[in-house]
C-alpha cells in the first residue's frame, strides 16, 4: 500500500467521483440523441437536404466514434499510469473529457458535425479513466478490502447511470419541473447538460490535484508504451483456451445490450411521443433498478449458485426480456415499465457473472491482464453494433434493433450453454458474490 494513503489521504472519494462523472456524462446523452436529428427540432444539427433515415445513420457513427477510441486509448492510459503515476494521467484524461463535452456543446450550438464526431472522440481518448481509476483502487487495496474498495466504484457507475439521464433530459429544455424545487429558465436547451458536465469535470479535476494522494508506490519510467496493446489484448484473449469462450459470449452481450441503448430513445420517440424529459425519467428507472439489482439480488444469488450455472439461464432472460420490448403494442407504455425490473435482474446477474468467470478462469498471477482483455473485448464490441444500429433504424424501422438485441444476446446464452465447460475455473470463496460492473 503507498505511504500517503497509510497517513490517511484515502483516494476513495476523488476515484468514486470520477467513475460517478464519467458514467453521468454518459448517461447525459441518452435523452439529448434524438433532438439532434429529429425533424422539427431546433438542435437539429444534420443538413436541411438530408432524410431522417441520413440522420439516424449519422448518428449512429457518433455514437460508434466514442467506444472505438476507448478501446485505443484506455491501455495506452493504464500504461502511462504505470510509467509516471495515476494522479496526473487521472488528471490529463479528466480535463481532455471537460473539454470534450464545451466542444460537444458547441458543435450542437453551431450545427457542426465534424466537432461533434471530434468531441466525442476526444471523449474516447481520455474516457479510458476508468481503467485507471480502477488501478488506484487496486494500489491502496488489502485482501480484507478489496471487495468493500470496489464495490465503491461499482456504486458510482450505478448511481451515475441513475442521475445522468435524469439531468439529461431535465437540464436539455426551459420550463422543466425539478419536483417542484424549480423550473428550468428559458435559456437551458440541449448545450446545458453539456456545458453542467464540462464544469463538474473541472471541478473533478481539480480535486485530483488537491486530495487525490499518488498511490502508485513505484513507478517505471522507463517502460516503453506498447500503442497496439488493445488488438494484443483481443488476440491473446481468443487465444487462450481459458477465456476465449467466455470473451465470445461476453462479445454478444455487449454488441446486443449496446443495439438495445444506443437508439432506445429513439424507440421512445418515435413510438410513445416521449419527450426528452420522459426519455431521461425512464433511463433513470431502468438505472434505478440495475443499481438495485447489483446492490441486493446479484450477492444473495451468487451465494446459492455458481457463476457459470448463473450465466446458463440469465443470458436468455436478458434477451427475452429486450424482445418483449418489440413485441409490445405501442397503444399502451405499460410493458414499457412492467419489464423493467425483470430486465434489470437478468443483465445485473449476466454482467455481473461474465466479469466474475472471467476473473476465475484466468490463471491466478494474470487476472489483471484478463480483465483488461475483457474490458478491450467489450469495448470493441460496442463499436459494430453503434455503426450498424444506425442502419438497421433507418432502413427497417426503429424497433428493430431490439430484435438484433435480443436475438444478439440469446446467441451469446447459446455459445455459451453448448460450448463452456468449467474446467479451468477457479474454486469461489465460499459465501463471496461475483464483482459489480
Amino acid at each position: 500500500m503507498n505511504e500517503s494513503a497509510k497517513r490517511g489521504r484515502s483516494p476513495i472519494m476523488a476515484v468514486f467521483t470520477t467513475v460517478f462523472i464519467d458514467m453521468l456524462g454518459f448517461g447525459i446523452l441518452i435523452p439529448v440523441y434524438p433532438l439532434l436529428i429529429s425533424p422539427g427540432s431546433p438542435y437539429k444539427v444534420t443538413p436541411d437536404g438530408w432524410s431522417f433515415t441520413e440522420g439516424l445513420i449519422m448518428l449512429g457513427w457518433l455514437q460508434g466514434i466514442f467506444p472505438l477510441c476507448i478501446f485505443l486509448a484506455a491501455p495506452i492510459l493504464g500504461q502511462m499510469s504505470d510509467r509516471w503515476g495515476r494522479r496526473p494521467v487521472l488528471a490529463i484524461s479528466i480535463f481532455g473529457t471537460a473539454v470534450g463535452y464545451a466542444l460537444f456543446a458547441l458543435g450542437i450550438h453551431t450545427a457542426n458535425l465534424p466537432l461533434l464526431f471530434a468531441s466525442r472522440a476526444l471523449d474516447g481518448i481520455t474516457g479510458g479513466n476508468q481503467a485507471v481509476a480502477q488501478a488506484a483502487i487496486a494500489d491502496v487495496s488489502t485482501p480484507e478490502n478489496r471487495a468493500k474498495n470496489f464495490g465503491v466504484i461499482g456504486a458510482a457507475f450505478g448511481l451515475g447511470f441513475i442521475i445522468g439521464p435524469y439531468l439529461g433530459g431535465r437540464l436539455s429544455g426551459p420550463g422543466k419541473d425539478f419536483y417542484g424545487l424549480f423550473t428550468t429558465p428559458g435559456w437551458f436547451g440541449a448545450t446545458t447538460p453539456f456545458l453542467f458536465a464540462a464544469v463538474i469535470s473541472l471541478l473533478n479535476c481539480a480535486q485530483i490535484l488537491i486530495a487525490l494522494p499518488e498511490t502508485l508506490a513505484a513507478k517505471d519510467p522507463t517502460r516503453r508504451l506498447q500503442l497496439n496493446q488493445s488488438f494484443s489484448n483481443v488476440l491473446a484473449g481468443f487465444r487462450s483456451v481459458r477465456l476465449r469462450t467466455i470473451l465470445a459470449t461476453g462479445f454478444l452481450f455487449s454488441a446486443g445490450f449496446t443495439f438495445f441503448t444506443t437508439f432506445f430513445g429513439v424507440f421512445l420517440r418515435n413510438n410513445f411521443g416521449f419527450d426528452e424529459g420522459k426519455t431521461g425519467d425512464y433511463f433513470a428507472i431502468v438505472g434505478l433498478f440495475i443499481a438495485f439489482s447489483q446492490a441486493v439480488l446479484v450477492g444473495r444469488i451468487a451465494r446459492r449458485l455458481v457463476d457459470w450455472k448463473v450465466l446458463r439461464f440469465s443470458m436468455f432472460g436478458t434477451g427475452a426480456m429486450i424482445l418483449v420490448f418489440f413485441a409490445s403494442p405501442t397503444t399502451t407504455t405499460f410493458w414499457l415499465y412492467a419489464v423493467i425490473p425483470v430486465l434489470a435482474l437478468f443483465q445485473g446477474l449476466s454482467m455481473s457473472n461474465i466479469t466474475s468467470l472471467v476473473s476465475r478462469s484466468a490463471e491466478v498471477e494474470r487476472q489483471g491482464e484478463a480483465m483488461g482483455i475483457f474490458s478491450s473485448v467489450t469495448n470493441l464490441a460496442q463499436v459494430p453494433a453503434a455503426v450498424l444500429v444506425g442502419y438497421i433504424t433507418g432502413s427497417i424501422g426503429s424497433a428493430t434493433p431490439l430484435l438484433v438485441a435480443g436475438s444478439c444476446i440469446i446467441a451469446g446464452g447459446l455459445l455459451f450453454v453448448t460450448v463452456f465447460r468449467p474446467r479451468y475455473v477457479s474454486e469461489m470463496i465460499p459465501g463471496s458474490a461475483p464483482a459489480a460492473h
